[in-house]
Order: C-alpha cells, then structure tokens, then sequence
C-alpha cells in the first residue's frame, strides 16, 4: 500500500515538473502574459472590484448564504427558502449571465421597445435562469403549484363549518390594510397591492400577483412571504393571546361532523363555477387549486392525484425558487424600499392573524355555539402551519382542547381567500 501510494505522488510530481518544464515552449507560441491577464479579468472576483457598486454583489453572496443557513439548519419553509438563496446566490455572480433584469424590466416591459413582450429576445439573448423565469412571467408555476396544493388539501373542516370561511375571509384584513398603508408610504398602486399580499401567508399568490403588477419588486416580496410564513410559530402566538382572554381560549368546541364523499366532489366544482363568473381574474388559480382537489376527492385518478403532488409539484418547486431567487439582483433587492417591504410585511401579518381573531369574537356575540377565537388566526393561509399554532395555544389553555381540524376550516378558506383577494386586485390594476 505504501508503495503504490508512493509511485501515484511520483507521478503527480513528475506532471508538475513536466507542466512548469513546458511552460516557456508555450510562451513562446502564445502571449502568455495577456492570456493570463485575461483570464484573471474574466474571473468573478476581478469583476466584482472592478465595477462600482461591486461591494454590494458581496452583500448579496452574503445574503444569499444566511438565507441558507436559516433554510438548512434552522428549516424555515426549506422546500422554497433553499432554491429561493440559491438562486440569490447565481444571480449575483458576476459575469455569469444567467440572469439578465434589464431584459425583463427595460425592453420587455416597455411598450415602446421593439422586444416588448417578444419572448423570442429572451430565448436569443437570455441566460439559463431568464429561460426558466418565462414560466414565472406567465404565471405558470404558481398555479401549478396550486394544482398540487389542492389535491393534498381536505375542505371536509370548511364545508362542515361554513363559518371558517367568514374566519379566512376576516383574515384577508391584512391585505387590502396594507396595500393602504404602502400606498401612503410612496409606492404606487400596483407596488402597494404587490406587498400587501404578503399578508394572505400565501406564498406562490404573492408571487402569481407581484409577477404581474410589480415584477421590479418579485425578490424582496418572496423572501419576506416565505421568511414570515416560516415565523408563524413566533409571530401570532402573541397576537392571539393578546386579543383574547384565558377563558376564550379555553373554549371547547363540538365535534365536526362527517362530509360525504358527494359534498366533497361538489364543492371544488361548485367554488370554480361561482368565482371564475364573479372574478375571471382568480380564474387561474383558483381553478388549478380546485382541480387538483377534484383529483383528490373523486377517486377515479389516483395517478394524476398522486403526480400532482409529488412528481410535478417538486419540479415546479425548484424553478419556482430559482427563478423567483434570481430577481433578487444586488441593483434590485439592496435599496431602502427592500427594507420598507420587510417592515410592512409584517404588519400585514400582524394585520391578517388579528382580523380573523376578532371576527370570531364578534360571532360569539351572536352564535349559540361558542367558536374558540383562536382557530381565526388560521385564517392566513399558511397550511397547515397556522392550523396547528391556533391548536398548540388552545392546548396551552387547556389541555383537553383539540383545535386542529375546527382551525383547519379557516386555514384552508384562507388559501381561497388569498387568491380571491389577488384576482380583485389584479381586475383592478392589471
């Protein structure tokens, strides 16, 4: 063993020696010396020092590795969080070229331009990462992964309570709140609608929405979504316990009842009929969210039902991310306004998880059945993240209080809810 190991270093040493040896033969035949000054100003970290502003390419790399600290090691929503830094960190490699954000914000979006909405340029003159942001353009992936939210979501807890959907429809409170109060910070109608639907927790409708009306502003709008989605163990504890007593939370309350398999493949139909004729513009996602269902509950396609939601959903996940992660372009994500969207996006949060609490302290005024206002927090539609802090605070209340499938009901009506609130503000400004 020791020899072989002895002859394999021989032979590296020989392949130095003989390298360097034929290194003044190869300088004779080239210019060696403006080969190599070029190869070193080809490199990245030559670019990145070379071009003013080159600190904040830096910043980014930064950035984009913390992100995946959080997604990795303290697994805050990885599944989106991980593609999302790592394509931060693609886009802000210098030189690299697989994203280009002057030709989706100049000559794509300006009417005038000859490119306007030419796809053809992109193709010819885009990178990898323009190429796959194509499907983010036309609002392909998020209602893709809409398709796959619905077939692994169960409305059996919505449609045995009605009432949940007052619950997820008070929780959109966040969202046409914070669109107000951006729009009186300075930006525009269509940027203000943008961040406030950070509040609905409904990441790929933020995303579907933002890619519409504010693209300049995708980056920072999906970082903050899917950075306070992951924090809803932190941020509604304490708005919950604050607008509600002891003896509210320990409300118990009644076993939901059974929902046939009849209700349950009607709804999806239903729902589709009734939004898509009140609001074209939800068309898409909500008839994606629903035909996924439909797969589910019919039990006729198991193939596609379990396609759906592995299968397509993962791959539509990974260029979601990447894609998403790839607008996050240091000229873009590092300006004040990034840091007025984190700000405000939490308020919205903040706004969201307190409508639905206190709409169902309103309810108990006058329902005889008492309804643990707790399960409003499950209103954003963080599935099934939020459904399951409204149960850990019931149970801190007491610990006979089984809320999960009672919360579920507005959870899942807030996923609804979020994509309605998303077609009424694209009618109105798209």
């Amino acid at each position: 063993m020791k020899n072989s190991a002895s002859k394999r270093i021989l032979r590296v040493l020989v392949c130095f020696v003989a390298m360097f040896a034929a290194m003044p033969l190869l300088a004779q035949q080239f210019d060696f010396g403006e080969t190599m000054s070029k190869f070193a100003g080809d490199t990245g970290f030559a670019q990145m020092f070379a071009t003013p502003g080159g600190w904040k390419t830096l910043v980014m790399l930064v950035i984009s590795c913390f992100l995946l600290y959080l997604a990795i090691v303290k697994k805050y929503e990885p599944l989106l969080l991980l593609p999302i830094a790592f394509g931060m960190l693609l886009t802000n490699f210098p030189g690299a070229n697989l994203f280009h954000t002057e030709l989706w914000n100049d000559e794509f979006l300006n009417p005038d331009s000859p490119f306007y909405h030419s796809y053809r340029h992109i193709l010819a003159d885009g990178g990898l990462l323009d190429i796959l942001y194509i499907g983010v353009k036309l609002g392909v992936y998020p209602c893709l992964i809409f398709l796959g939210v619905g077939a692994m979501t169960d409305f059996g807890p919505l449609i045995a309570n009605p009432k949940s959907l007052l619950l997820g429809a008070a929780a959109q409170l966040g969202i046409f709140a914070t669109f107000i109060v951006a729009h009186l910070m300075g930006f525009t109608s269509a940027e203000a609608a943008s961040i406030g639907i950070i509040g609905g927790a409904d990441g790929p409708t933020a995303i579907f929405l933002t890619s519409k009306l504010a693209p300049h502003l995708l980056g920072p709008i999906a970082v903050a979504a899917y950075s306070y989605m992951a924090l809803v163990p932190i941020i509604q504890p304490p708005i919950m316990r604050a607008l509600t007593t002891k003896k509210e939370r320990e409300i118990q309350m009644k076993q939901l009842r059974n929902v046939s398999k009849r209700e349950k493949i009607l709804f999806p139909i239903v729902v589709t009929i009734i939004i898509a004729l009140l609001l074209p513009s939800a068309a898409p996602l909500i008839g994606c969210l629903m035909l996924g269902n439909l797969f589910r509950e019919s039990g006729v396609v198991e193939r596609l039902s379990k396609a759906v939601q592995n299968e397509l959903n993962n791959i539509v996940v990974i260029f979601l991310g990447v894609t998403v992660g790839a607008t996050a372009t240091a000229n873009t994500f590092l300006q004040w306004q990034t840091l007025g969207i984190m700000c405000v996006g939490i308020v919205a949060f903040g706004i969201g998880t307190g409508g639905g609490v206190l709409l169902a302290k309103l309810l108990n005024v006058f329902s005889k059945e008492k309804i643990n206002p707790l399960i409003g927090s499950a209103g954003v539609s963080a599935v099934p993240m939020a459904a399951r802090v409204s149960q850990t605070e019931g149970l801190k209340a007491n610990p006979k209080n089984y809320l999960l499938m009672h919360a579920m009901g507005p959870n899942v009506a807030g996923v609804i809810g979020s994509a309605v609130a998303a077609g009424i503000l694209l009618s109105m400004l798209g």
